[in-house]
This record gives structure tokens, sequence and C-alpha cells, in this order.
């Protein structure tokens, strides 16, 4: 069985374009968890209507280790409430995983958006390096496919990391275990963080967050404000 981890708070818009996304799968043999962070508009109900189980969530980091504690499968794949996936992502996404023998491993990120330059510029600085330099440039962010085991190994993530946490958690499974990205298929991401931020303070953000934790190590300290479930259905896809 396949274990499904979503952290969530306040992803009412979000959460239900998800779930039908994880109906529509022609893999079956899931569980869904949703890890909820208190949420007031309603995210718990949709996430139960669903047929989801539903425990205590809090920041992403401890989210999604809450939910892994529950899950049932020896896979678990974490996944972003604000994120859409291919009718055949899960049956890809595990034949490749298997064929492949990984042990974790990440995905192309592809935004929902209709500007060609928006894509272009996020494959220039995310999908492209990950795809060139993953042997050495393990990273991950979205959604993460691991087996249990590692996940345990490594400790789950690190809930003091401020920041990029689960770049950090990859980077950990990668140096004991084999990492791959897969190639078969890709997730649909929302630019609501990117519309409000704004690329350059988005760019700036976490190339100081990937120097630090090369030659620092994790950023511990509260060097930027994290927001966690601030970010409303902005982009022209969502409406």
């Amino acid at each position: 069985m396949l274990s499904i981890v979503i952290p969530t708070l306040n992803e009412k818009d979000y959460l239900p374009r998800l779930l039908e996304c994880l109906r529509r799968q022609s893999f079956r043999n899931f569980e869904v968890i949703v890890a909820d962070a208190g949420s007031i508009d309603g995210t718990e109900e949709v996430a139960r209507a669903f047929g989801c189980k539903v425990v205590k969530g809090g920041l992403p980091a401890q989210g999604r280790n809450r939910g892994a504690k529950e899950a049932q499968g020896e896979l678990i794949l974490f996944l972003d409430a604000d994120v859409i996936l291919p009718d055949d992502f899960l049956e890809k996404t595990l034949k490749e995983f298997k064929e492949r023998n990984l042990d974790i491993a990440t995905f192309s990120l592809i935004p929902l958006s209709k500007k060609w330059k928006t894509k272009i510029l996020f494959n220039f600085f995310y999908n492209y390096p990950l795809r060139i330099l993953q042997e050495k440039w393990a990273h991950g962010a979205m959604g993460i496919l691991v087996k249990k085991w590692l996940h345990q190994k490594i400790g789950g993530f690190d809930e003091k990391i401020k920041i990029a946490e689960d770049h950090y958690y990859v980077q950990k499974g990668a140096k004991i275990a084999k990492f791959g990205l897969i190639k078969s298929t890709k997730i649909y991401i929302s630019l609501r963080r990117i519309k409000k931020e704004g690329w350059v303070k988005i760019g700036l953000k976490y190339s100081f967050a990937e120097l630090h934790m090369k030659f620092k190590g994790p950023i511990k300290k509260e060097y930027f404000q994290y927001k966690f479930g601030e970010f409303k259905p902005e982009d022209e896809y969502w409406k």
C-alpha cells in the first residue's frame, strides 16, 4: 500500500482539486492522510468528505511527520495541498520507482501558468538543474516519494528548520540510499507563493538557504518570517 500525506492549514480552496485528482488515479491501492494544523475554513470537513484520515498537524515538517506515523503503507508520498496530478501519476511513478530500485524520489514541477516566460524561468532555475545535477544536487519540493524505512532511519523531517526543510530531507535520504528524479510524470503546481512574494524575493530567499545549507547547515534561525496557510487562490487556473 501507498500512504499519501498532505499537510494543510486553511486549504479549502485547493485541497478538493488534489483529492479529485487522487480519485481519478488508475492506481487505487492507497490511503490519504491529511495532517491539519487547525484550519478554520472547513479544510478538515473537506478531507473527511473525501474519505481521508485526518490527524493533528502543525507546520509542514511537523505535519508530514505526524502523518507518516499513521501511515500503513511501506511507501509514503508527501504532497503539498495545492498541486495537480495527471490521472496516471501514481501508476507511472510507482512503476518507475520500482524498476529503478529507488528509495527516495522527487519530481519536476510544472507551473500552472499560460505564460511561456514563467515556464522557462521555472525550468531554468529549478527543473533543469535538478535533472542535470540530480546525483550531486538532490532536492525535492511539493512532492517526495520515500520508502517508510528510510523516512524513519533519517528521523523524518527536521522540525527545527525554518526554510527548505524538504530539500534537506531529500539530501539526507540521498546520502544513505538511492535517490532519483522521476522522469515518467510530473507535478503541476500553483504559483500562489511566487505571486504573493515575487520572483526576486523568492529567488533571493532560496539562494540564501542553499548557500547556508551548503556551508553552515540548514537554517534554524528566524532569518525569514515563515507563513503557512496564508496563500489564497489567485492564479487564473484556480478560479
